[in-house]
């Protein structure tokens, strides 16, 4: 083994491993990779290698098998026997992406996901791509009408939600791998990468150099999305023409830095997806370079497929609810009403979406659907699927907690006396994960933002929990703001989602953050996110909101206006010293009552008194 691996560093097929100071200066030095990882890497295809033989033995299943078992190919580019040999021999990479032209995912964007996380739980690189560049052009396909121009702020407020949305379905993907006993390896790899990450310092020579100067008129013009708009809608503008490219760019980037061959896209993205692979090949053709020209047999080739077209019983397109979509964010669909969407799914149905939408294996779909048949309306595997789609949309205490409130609300007596919520059972001083963060977008008065210190507004905006707190906040850098990086102090670049640490700025320094003059996006911790919208002291004070530290809103001098105004209708005049001391025995009174209402509730097991 050893001399196996010395004999990679004297090659150079990892990296040279030798002193760069002996190096002959005409050629590149790359850092050096420690011998543990070496071996590491090497560990790692020796398990690939037994694995493959396990599965050419029929001692282990081939995932691109599992794939077809479960329903999820549909339109498949490459040739499908080469493709299950590939994954059988090869540790490929996989990525799905998503243009945040929303401010959520829906329930629609999760099923190209699911494979995506398959391959992850199996050993494979998983790669979830947010389009933040591609989002400004808009995909055409399937449209007769343009996409609207999304401003910065709009933009930007989106790749935040569906980030930190992605970010969570990762996290709880992790804890259905040890739910379903899958074991943790260290190749084990997953990414959530900004394609504008890419496209920001990409110049449009270095496209048509390597891409442009190759491509054809006629098979792209031949497209059905170009025919469908120049034909029936309002006509197709170049940079429309070049989404299709601009998707390919993004396959390459991806190949040739994460090493990934596979692209898995929705119902509707199979031309996009050939013309990506096709680009891919174009690129990699041109490589000037013979020297960092790729091999291009079938083992390095790109590949790809996308799902199904999920509809319901009725012809309804899945993931549609009265004509509007079944978000993944809280705010916009409840955790509750997309319990109750699943478990509305008919009988016909829910086998199927078993098979998409949770990890369960084929014979435990099998006997849950036997029980099912037994008593269908208990309609227990629509309440199996609801329940595990929840525990990887919202996490697992979501989910028990839904289920608990449906079952109770439709059982028989019931009369919600007792529903709980769940808010009353949050512990306050949990830690803030993705799945009990608090609700991320909300709005602030100009006048706090533009000229208040940056610890005012971390308090008023729930992210501290006094000024104090707030300013040694910013005094520790452990707050940021979303920002340009560097030492500039400049908003948002449009498309990137980037942070910078929150310190004592003057108070109008901090405007130089808002992106449009109108966004400002705030972050503690790693989940603890703020998307606040800046609006007028007018519709502030229309609005009839309040927020931590507000002027005016404390309890002491709300209980002081309030007996003010009672005895100056009584005809009274008190001084200040007399309301102060009747408000302070007000507010004792109310938080003494507070306090024997909750113990008398304890006393009788929670239920009303």
């Amino acid at each position: 083994m050893a001399q196996a691996l010395t004999a990679r560093c004297q090659h150079g097929i990892w990296r040279r491993c030798t002193n760069t100071r002996l190096a002959p200066q005409s050629l590149p030095t790359s850092r050096h990779i420690h011998l543990k990882t070496l071996q590491k890497r090497e560990d790692a295809a020796q398990e690939w290698a037994k694995k493959a033989e396990a599965i050419k033995n029929g001692e282990a299943r081939n995932l691109w098998e599992i794939f077809e078992e479960r329903g999820f190919i549909k339109d498949v580019a490459g040739r499908p026997e080469l493709i299950k040999e590939l994954m059988r021999t090869k540790r490929i990479g996989a990525y799905v992406g998503v243009d945040p032209t929303a401010p959520s995912l829906h329930l629609g964007h999760l099923l190209p996901m699911m494979p995506v996380f398959w391959m992850y739980l199996h050993g494979f690189r998983a790669v979830t791509l947010v389009g933040g560049a591609t989002a400004r052009i808009g995909d055409p396909t399937g449209r007769t009408t343009s996409r609207a121009i999304m401003s910065n702020s709009e933009i930007s407020t989106n790749i935040t939600r569906i980030h930190y949305q992605m970010k969570k379905l990762w996290d709880n993907i992790e804890l259905e791998k040890h739910k379903y006993g899958y074991k943790k390896t260290w190749s084990m790899s997953r990414h959530l990468v900004n394609n504008n990450t890419w496209w920001q310092s990409l110049s449009m020579y270095d496209v048509m150099k390597r891409l442009g100067r190759y491509l054809r008129m006629g098979p792209m013009l031949s497209r059905d999305t170009v025919k469908t708009k120049m034909e029936s809608g309002d006509g197709m503008s170049v940079a429309e023409f070049m989404y299709p490219l601009m998707q390919g760019w993004d396959f390459w980037h991806l190949y040739d830095k994460l090493g990934v061959q596979m692209q898995i896209g929705g119902s509707d993205q199979f031309g996009n997806i050939v013309t990506g692979i096709e680009a891919v090949k174009t690129i990699r053709a041109s490589e000037p370079n013979p020297n960092l020209k790729q091999p291009e047999t079938w083992r390095e080739d790109p590949i790809g497929f996308t799902v199904p077209l999920l509809t319901d019983s009725a012809g309804n397109k899945f993931g549609k609810s009265a004509g509007n979509a079944v978000w993944l964010e809280t705010t916009m669909t409840s955790a509750f009403s997309l319990y109750s969407y699943l478990v509305r799914r008919s009988d016909d149905e829910v086998e199927r979406l078993l098979k998409f939408f949770t990890f369960l294996p084929i014979p435990e779909i099998t006997q849950i659907m036997e029980q099912h048949v037994l008593d269908p309306p208990k309609r227990a595997a629509q309440h199996k699927l609801a329940f595990e789609v929840l525990t990887l949309v919202h996490g697992a205490e979501v989910a028990i907690r839904e289920q608990q409130q449906h079952l109770f609300m439709y059982s028989k007596g019931a009369d919600g006396s007792t529903m709980s919520t769940g808010a009353a059972a949050a512990n306050p001083n949990a830690p803030v994960t993705l799945n009990n963060a608090p609700r991320m977008d909300m709005q602030l008065p100009r006048s706090l933002v533009t000229t208040q210190s940056p610890a005012k507004i971390l308090f008023a905006a729930g992210l501290a929990d006094s000024a104090s707190d707030a300013h040694r906040l910013c005094r520790q850098q452990g707050a940021y703001v979303a920002a340009a990086p560097g030492k500039d102090m400049r908003s948002l670049t449009p498309g990137n989602l980037d942070w910078t640490p929150v310190k004592l700025w003057r108070p109008e320094e901090v405007s130089r953050f808002l992106v449009d003059d109108r966004v400002l996006i705030l972050r503690k911790g790693k989940h603890n996110v703020r998307i606040i919208e800046v609006v007028s002291d007018d519709d502030w004070k229309a609005s009839g909101q309040t927020y931590p530290g507000e002027p005016g809103t404390g309890k002491t001098r709300m209980a002081i206006a309030a007996l003010r105004e009672l005895a100056e209708a009584e005809g009274k005049k008190l001084s200040q010293k007399e309301l102060f001391a009747l408000a302070q025995e007000k507010l004792a009174a109310e938080e003494e009552e507070t306090v024997v209402h909750g113990d008398l509730k304890a006393k009788d097991g929670g239920r009303r008194v």
